[in-house]
């Protein structure tokens, strides 16, 4: 922690959170914003259905490959010049996506922006524990949570509005818009948070030494996947949304929103939940509840797919629940992850992306056009991604009974 922090920000500590998710919003917002344009971008450029995927897949592997740099560089240099550096790469991607007059051209400027997106979720989160004890700390990342749930519901519906009423180029202007008004946000109202005196030396053979402290901790490895794979859990029914609302529930393009709507309300719930409890029960306790809600759902949406015909009455219901939990119990657990190496807090938080991220990219590839078309393959495939997270969870807790068993509060 920046022993200086309470110089830092004299306002109040729910718009230090605003500034911080709006950061942290540029990623999810890229990804959602153009999702209702797949038909017309196609019907554009002449792409094939798989072509199109890719602009989707190019942008998370690009997120997750940069993001393995972001912490890094930022544990060197400050966590400023590499949010701002990077707001300037996305501006320019976004630019040249709404510029794109071939697939090809398209293709390579999402990898752009996604190469440039990371910095804003990696180098939040480092500048959360920058600033903050634990168990405020835990609050600030819950009110981030919060914020940070407003964008996946509400980037479809800006995209749908604007494709309506302007093009699928007006979108990637829109972000290209919203990447120069966040520039300027952030150049005028965030502080440098990392003290000079815990700044890393910037070498290839320390940066090295670092990632291999970090990779080769069995207890980090196991916390990102225990953090970052159940989230597809939820993630792959909206990047099959196309199909699952579409064809599977029958719903209309406008309609898609409730979907969203009721995920992102469970993210939100979860993440307030969480805040309200930091300080007051143990991490492990609340990851425990958190993991113990997902399965539930998990199961029970996987025989109500087996015994009925997926219906609207029913079937997004298990989103909302199984987002709460997850929002509940992820707070604590990136703590935990930050907290391992509190010298490397930047490189870790790239390190945790990098491993969600990939996943991320494995699930929009592979897995969704895999099982899209069955509701029962969704169900089977969010439950075995949450297992995946569980079970890395119970093995911690089983090694390492230590991890999570006290109430940090400074």
């Amino acid at each position: 922690m920046n022993p200086d922090a309470h110089k830092l920000w004299q306002a109040p500590q729910w718009a230090f959170a605003v500034l911080l998710a709006l950061l942290g919003m540029l990623g999810p917002f890229s990804i959602d914003t153009y999702l209702p344009a797949f038909a017309g971008i196609a019907e554009s450029l002449d792409a094939s259905p798989v072509q199109i995927q890719q602009t989707l897949s190019a942008y998370l592997f690009g997120f997750a490959f940069m993001g393995l740099f972001h912490g890094a560089i930022s544990d060197s240099f400050g966590r400023r010049p590499v949010v701002l550096w990077g707001l300037v790469a996305f501006t320019v991607a976004s630019a040249g996506c709404a510029l794109s007059q071939s697939i090809g051209q398209l293709i390579f400027f999402r990898a752009m922006q996604g190469l440039s997106t990371g910095a804003g979720i990696v180098v939040s989160r480092a500048v959360i524990r920058d600033m903050f004890p634990p168990s405020q700390a835990q609050k600030v990342m819950s009110q981030v949570t919060i914020f940070f749930g407003v964008a996946p519901a509400i980037a479809p519906m800006v995209g749908g509005w604007m494709l309506v009423h302007m093009s699928w180029h007006g979108i990637f202007w829109f972000l290209t818009a919203v990447g120069v008004l966040l520039w300027l946000a952030i150049f005028r109202l965030l502080p440098e948070t990392l003290h000079t005196t815990q700044r890393q030396h910037f070498h290839p053979r320390n940066l090295m030494a670092g990632y291999w402290k970090l990779g080769s901790d069995p207890r980090f490895l196991l916390l990102a996947l225990a953090s970052g794979i159940p989230f597809n859990g939820m993630f792959l029914y909206i990047l099959s949304a196309p199909v699952f609302l579409g064809e599977h529930l029958q719903l209309a393009p406008q309609q898609f929103f409730w979907c969203f709507l009721i995920t992102i309300s469970g993210i939100m719930g979860g993440a307030l939940v969480s805040g309200r409890v930091a300080g007051k029960i143990t991490p492990k306790r609340q990851i425990r509840i958190g993991f113990s809600i997902m399965l539930a759902i998990a199961l029970v949406n996987l025989a109500a797919n087996l015994l009925f015909k997926a219906h609207v009455s029913w079937a997004l219901l298990p989103l909302g629940i199984f987002s709460f939990g997850w929002a509940l119990m992820v707070p604590v657990v990136t703590l935990l992850v930050l907290d391992l190496h509190p010298d490397r807090r930047g490189m870790a938080s790239s390190l945790q992306m990098f491993i969600g991220s990939t996943a991320n990219g494995i699930v929009a590839g592979v897995v969704s056009p895999l099982v899209m078309h069955s509701t029962v393959w969704l169900a089977v495939s969010s439950l075995l991604m949450l297992c995946v997270g569980l079970v890395s969870w119970v093995y911690i807790r089983y090694r390492w009974p230590d991890i999570g068993h006290t109430i940090a509060h400074a």
